[in-house]
């Protein structure tokens, strides 16, 4: 079915999207590839359906082949504004407002997309003008695009819609659900694994402030790094970092007090980098992992000095600290690691350079959390975060440093967006494709203004179901 050439462009564009949101697409890379390559440089015939159009445009810009947004132009009217035919198309208004999401900077037809769509979206759901299904789609749509979705998660959403829509395909059904199954069962015995290891070194016994999360840092690694079967000895090991950061992070956040803090901090800043010329390629990697975790722990005692002193920096300084603070880069650093050849010295000295991509990935997830934890962390004694600098700056609302959050946050997503299109370059989609999804996790972590990592429960079904639960066939 992958390989034909049988089938029109539209019909292979639906098979690969169906393919990609049940999970199994990683079987089909080569083939996935040459379908799309090949269609980005062919005309098909139907360029006036708005459905075929954005799910073309949308997928061609997840595999990094960059269409231009101009294709859109064609459904608005002579005032500029998208023609009220389409609403008429509930299908193909549910597409336009996923494709609007990949968005770059400067693509205003994009933002004006989501506005028109989300409002008549919303519209066509109160008033039932839908059918039961389409309309839990909508809705699980509106609440996370596909573009932010963690796309294990979305893979077991998917297999429960696609299961019942009358005219899917019963042999890929099948082949979804064993697929699922069986890795299931290998992310059961990885999570096993992790457990077995956190209980032998009695972290909750020497250390019982910290929170126990064990479960819950593994299945933030499975959605937001890979879910795939060659991954599963990076999946342990950054479960395992992933651990020890958060028992660092409630240390600090939680337990220390400021004397013991500076004096914790003077032993791990000993750790001296000026050996590491002599070490081999391989423990280089390895070593400068270990020095990212030393420059995580300075940006904790200056969160925890601006505490003691009861400062609130300006955002700058703030961004300056805090976005190193949230762990992104040691995750990122590691998880080249394990991504093969691809991942040379060349691709590690980028990624210590403070690439673009970096900084906003850094910027979804640290605001993302600051917006969640800030009400709950207020209510004791905490670093300041980026909602009080922003109100402290500014002179406003809290309400308006959200607002203002969020917008840095939306812009975020467009930097990440238009870098995974400078495809070739110097970086192979695979490497970008790990930051972005690492990205995706932090919104299912943190959005919503919601703090699941601290507030486990609230992600409690979510972990029942790609953790616990098989599919029944």
């Amino acid at each position: 079915m992958m390989a034909s050439d049988a089938d029109k462009p539209a019909q292979k564009l639906c098979l690969i999207d169906v393919v990609q949101r049940l999970g199994v697409a990683y079987h089909f890379i080569k083939e996935i590839d040459d379908a799309l390559e090949k269609i980005s440089h062919d005309p098909f015939d139907d360029k006036d359906d708005i459905y075929i159009v954005s799910l073309c445009f949308r997928l061609l810009r997840q595999h990094g082949i960059k269409m231009s947004c101009d294709v859109f132009e064609k459904f608005k009217d002579d005032d500029g504004k998208f023609k009220a035919s389409l609403t008429n198309d509930v299908e193909g208004m549910l597409s336009l407002y996923e494709v609007a999401h990949l968005a770059i900077p400067g693509e205003d037809i994009l933002d004006e997309a989501i506005v028109f769509t989300t409002t008549h979206l919303k519209s066509m759901v109160t008033n039932s003008q839908v059918n039961s299904t389409f309309a839990e789609q909508i809705r699980h749509s509106l609440r996370v695009p596909l573009r932010r979705a963690v796309s294990r998660l979305e893979s077991r959403y998917f297999l429960d819609i696609y299961s019942r829509d009358d005219l899917h395909d019963k042999t890929l059904l099948n082949f979804a659900k064993l697929d699922f199954n069986i890795l299931q069962a290998m992310h059961q015995k990885e999570a096993s694994e992790i457990t077995r290891w956190w209980r032998d070194l009695d972290f909750l016994k020497k250390l019982p402030y910290i929170r126990e999360r064990v479960v819950e840092l593994y299945f933030w690694m499975l959605v937001g790094v890979s879910y795939e079967p060659n991954f599963s000895t990076g999946r342990i090991f950054l479960s395992k970092i992933i651990c020890l950061e958060t028992l660092v992070d409630d240390t600090f956040d939680a337990y220390g007090t400021f004397e013991e803090l500076k004096i914790f901090t003077e032993a791990v800043a000993r750790w001296d980098i000026g050996h590491i010329d002599a070490l081999p390629e391989y423990m280089k990697f390895i070593f400068k992992t270990l020095i990212d975790f030393q420059e995580l722990v300075m940006k904790y005692f200056c969160e925890a000095k601006w505490l003691n002193e009861g400062y609130v920096p300006s955002m700058d300084e703030y961004k300056s600290v805090s976005l190193r603070s949230i762990d992104f880069l040691p995750i990122a650093v590691a998880s080249f690691i394990f991504m093969g050849d691809i991942a040379s010295r060349e691709i590690f000295e980028w990624e210590m350079s403070n690439p673009d991509i970096i900084i906003a990935a850094e910027t979804i997830i640290r605001f993302l959390d600051d917006i969640a934890g800030h009400k709950f962390e207020q209510k004791r004694e905490h670093n300041p975060s980026a909602v009080e600098c922003y109100k402290n700056q500014h002179g406003v609302s809290e309400e308006e440093a959200v607002k203002a959050l969020s917008l840095a946050v939306a812009n975020s997503w467009k930097v990440i967006n238009e870098e995974l299109l400078l495809n070739p370059t110097a970086i192979p989609l695979p490497l970008l494709q790990v930051i972005f999804d690492l990205s995706c996790s932090a919104d299912f972590m943190y959005g919503d203004a919601q703090d699941r990592l601290t507030h486990s429960t609230m992600m409690k079904d979510q972990v029942e179901l790609v953790l616990r639960d098989p599919i029944k066939l």
